[in-house]
């Protein structure tokens, strides 16, 4: 009988009737659209052509977007082929907006917080395709260089974490953490134990978690509970029973300050599956990058414009270190990156196709998606018929198995340019890494996607000369040892329905 109660309240937890809500709301109003369209089912022919109107108006006014044109197009056929249908879904679901974020003053403050530190001279140590990577990031991101700042490199969540309690541990002044998925379980009970603690202690501790990704892993009042310990919360864009222009562009970006000095930024999220304390699609492969010095100070203010971005102003003079504590540089150079959803900020995938085209020797790319669009595909196609060594790792088992086949759409068109695919075969790979020619590497959060690339907020770090390039690029070899080469032999054979629809999939992958 207690095992009874037990399922029963389980499958009714706050939780589970959040979602509910959520669900029946959304459902709800599609339900009222239903029942308006029968009611005025006399007037069909209409309604029909004036929906028709509207589509073409709506496919033209999209037509001069500054966007992608694999994207525009992606749109374009489902309001046109479904009027109305097609239309309050790009309502919903289409380009990216302005998320009650406000960019001019984002930017206003990122120049005024993160000066250009390094000279043309600086930049020039690695080369004219690194300096101009790095100009990129400082000028048209305002995203600066630092060299005075140590790195380290975890190859998986379960190295990283030791290290990363370790951290928190010493934290004296603040601890910020923002990360798109918190969910309830040992990894986020070790950390809050220590957060609980640091707040008692006086500690100015602070967390952001996402809405939607957090949704169905965090009670609705979870808030609350961090203020009940003494811990400041904010939660991104909150998931409405509404069906709101907004909900599109999240906040994916995972980002762990403490006291200014030492930083995290990784593929990981807060939840057991990311460091191997529960099974989800096979081992789970994720990585994170350490930063001390410098360069923490670029994540500081990318975590406070985000707590300000619906709030007053922090005073960033208060979060400023004080000193900072003896380093093992090498002299790279180390560039904390940041992207937005708005249409005029496209550094991931700006960043991404310059690390493409100035590859001379190797290329190597980890991503658990691959929904790239032809800018990207014919970057990597050329870059591999140039003679560069380009090589591509997805996931052998898939947490999404529509994505997975936009991801396998895209294998022929790479490996007919001469590209080499290889799928991790004991699990899910999750981390976002570039690596080429032992000299620049990026670690971070965004993904080969359009999602990652033009709807979300995104963040990583950028190193060139750094040894933590070298750690990223031996990372990735010894992870093929663990991987099933794909051949063009292998896409040719599977079925021809299948091929079809992985067709039909890559055509609107901008919308997955």
């Amino acid at each position: 009988m207690k095992r009874v109660q037990q399922k029963v309240h389980s499958a009714f937890s706050p939780r589970r009737q959040r979602m509910f809500l959520i669900a029946a709301g959304i459902a709800l109003q599609f339900a009222i659209y239903v029942v308006l369209l029968v009611l005025f089912s006399q007037y069909f022919v209409y309604f029909y052509w004036i929906c028709v109107l509207v589509s073409l108006v709506m496919a033209l006014f999209i037509s001069t977007w500054k966007s992608k044109l694999a994207y525009k197009i992606a749109w374009i056929i489902p309001i046109l082929l479904v009027p109305l249908i097609g239309g309050v879904m790009f309502i919903i679901l289409g380009g990216a907006r302005d998320p009650h974020y406000h960019r001019e003053e984002t930017r206003r403050t990122l120049k005024r917080q993160l000066p250009s530190r390094l000279s043309t001279t600086d930049l020039m140590r690695y080369g004219p395709d690194a300096m101009q990577q790095a100009w990129y990031l400082g000028h048209a991101a305002l995203c600066p260089a630092y060299t005075n700042t140590e790195t380290a490199y975890f190859s998986s969540g379960a190295s990283f974490f030791p290290n990363f309690l370790e951290e928190l541990e010493q934290a004296k002044d603040y601890i910020f953490l923002e990360y798109f998925i918190i969910a309830e379980g040992s990894m986020w009970s070790d950390v809050l134990d220590i957060l609980t603690r640091k707040a008692a202690q006086g500690v100015d501790v602070r967390v952001i978690y996402d809405g939607v990704g957090s949704a169905a892993t965090l009670p609705i009042n979870y808030p609350d509970q961090l203020h009940a310990r003494g811990i400041l919360c904010r939660v991104f864009q909150p998931l409405l029973p509404v069906l709101s222009i907004h909900q599109n562009n999240r906040d994916h970006r995972k980002i762990c300050v403490i006291d200014g000095v030492t930083g995290f930024v990784s593929g990981l999220n807060m939840a057991d599956e990311y460091i191997d304390r529960k099974e989800r699609f096979g081992y789970w492969k994720d990585n994170a990058l350490r930063l001390r010095g410098e360069a923490v100070w670029s994540l500081t203010v990318f975590f406070l414009t985000m707590w300000d971005h619906q709030n007053p102003r922090s005073d960033f003079r208060l979060f400023r270190p004080r000193t900072l504590p003896p380093l093992n540089t090498t002299g790279g150079i180390v560039v904390p990156y940041t992207d937005t959803p708005n249409p005029a900020d496209t550094v991931c995938a700006d960043l991404h196709l310059q690390m493409i085209t100035k590859a001379k020797r190797y290329l190597y790319l980890t991503t658990p998606y691959l929904a790239i669009d032809e800018t990207i595909t014919s970057a990597l196609c050329t870059a591999a018929r140039s003679g560069v060594d380009v090589r591509i790792m997805p996931p052998h088992i898939p947490d999404k198995k529509v994505v997975f086949a936009v991801t396998q759409s895209n294998y022929p068109v790479l490996l007919e340019a001469g590209a080499r695919i290889y799928e991790f075969t004991p699990g899910f790979i999750h981390s976002k890494t570039v690596v080429a020619d032992d000299l620049y590497a990026s670690v971070g959060s965004c993904n080969l996607d359009y999602r990652s690339f033009y709807l979300q907020f995104e963040n990583g770090v950028w190193l060139c000369g750094d040894p933590a390039v070298l750690s990223v690029r031996d990372d990735f070899l010894q992870t093929l040892e663990v991987c099933q080469e794909i051949t063009l032999a292998d896409c040719r054979t599977l079925p021809l329905f299948r091929r079809l629809l992985q067709s039909i999939y890559r055509l609107f992958a901008p919308l997955f």
